[in-house]
């Protein structure tokens, strides 16, 4: 079975660097190399041109904009291959429909961003390579997301394994309060699909990943940075630094050792202090009773611990006639009654 949606420390952890380099490549060197020391499970960037996802007649500033994030096709597989020769995953949101034939080989899954949700496209295209995939949800409707699992299903009919598509709770701005992570949404989708759920997050800090993970995601994806001070590219305050990955980690740690085992059961804990029977009642006269007596809830009580008939036999136990003189609080047993 696929298991690439299994994380090291439980969920799948995805550091996005994104546009955090701005177009500098040493720089995006140099975040590629501490996303790798955090030992996530992958490091991801975004790859684009600016004539390839923004009109420049329609919206020219923001085609300058990123056109200024730019890096070149020998600097993408250059940072793909610096974290897979660490021993880290790579992937990218792949933006630049071509890059894909020459990036192919460096992926193994790909990330659907929540601005192409709808870019059907750019899901066929995704969707033939046949690699598990990964679409966050931010701007959209329930039903636009369920549409859109139902295209990708219908392009390949592996996307209906939970094993090759999760779908990721988002809200698409930076930053976000914390009334606007929607958390519950996860579950949702989870009940809709039952395909693999997780959490793209936005919002400053690191508490709604860590509650994500204790309401179920298993896929958690965060913005990355060396440090948000002095940066004015808004991601950066959305940011992850080296140390909050750390500590998330940690808590992650602690939250799978908290949520345990969903099989109900006494624990050896339990049983070896002998709390099954010191905790738990059984059924004891109230008071002294006589040869002949009738027991009914007016001579009857039930006490800890439980020794002789258990608290559950009470109704049973209720009517039954008394053999032999029994004492207040006296064990009992099925053989002092006719």
């Amino acid at each position: 079975m696929n298991q690439i949606f299994k994380g090291k420390h439980g969920p799948l952890l995805i550091a996005e660097i994104g546009g955090n380099h701005e177009g500098d490549f040493e720089y995006a060197k140099k975040l590629a190399q501490m996303a790798i020391d955090t030992d996530v499970d992958y490091v991801k960037f975004q790859i684009y041109t600016g004539d390839s996802l923004v009109s420049k007649e329609e919206s020219p500033d923001r085609n300058k904009h990123f056109k200024k994030f730019e890096l070149s096709k020998d600097q993408h597989i250059y940072l793909a291959e610096m974290v897979k020769e660490a021993g880290i995953l790579y992937t990218s949101s792949v933006w630049d429909i071509e890059a894909m034939e020459w990036l192919d080989q460096y992926i193994s899954l790909y990330k659907i961003g929540s601005g192409d949700l709808t870019a059907y496209s750019v899901l066929k295209k995704t969707a033939e390579k046949g690699k598990p995939m990964i679409v966050s949800t931010g701007l959209s409707t329930e039903q636009e997301v369920l549409d859109t699992i139902s295209y990708i299903q219908s392009v390949n009919a592996e996307y209906k394994s939970k094993e090759m598509l999760a779908i990721l709770q988002c809200t698409s701005m930076y930053p976000i309060q914390q009334g606007d992570a929607h958390l519950n949404v996860m579950g949702r989708l989870k009940d809709l699909s039952g395909l693999t759920i997780g959490y793209s997050d936005h919002t400053e800090g690191s508490k709604a990943l860590k509650y994500a993970v204790a309401m179920g995601a298993e896929v958690l994806e965060f913005h990355f940075t060396d440090s948000r001070e002095g940066k004015a590219f808004r991601d950066h305050k959305v940011s992850l630094t080296p140390a909050e990955i750390a500590d998330l980690i940690e808590e992650i740690k602690l939250i799978k050792t908290l949520q345990g085992n969903p099989i109900k059961q006494p624990l050896p804990i339990e049983l070896d202090n002998n709390h099954e029977v010191s905790f738990r009642r059984a059924v004891y006269p109230s008071k002294d009773l006589k040869s002949g007596e009738i027991l009914t809830e007016d001579n009857l009580t039930v006490l800890r611990p439980n020794h002789g008939i258990d608290a559950r036999e009470y109704d049973n136990v209720i009517g039954k006639t008394v053999k032999h003189d029994l004492k207040m609080h006296q064990k009992l047993s099925w053989d002092d009654f006719l």
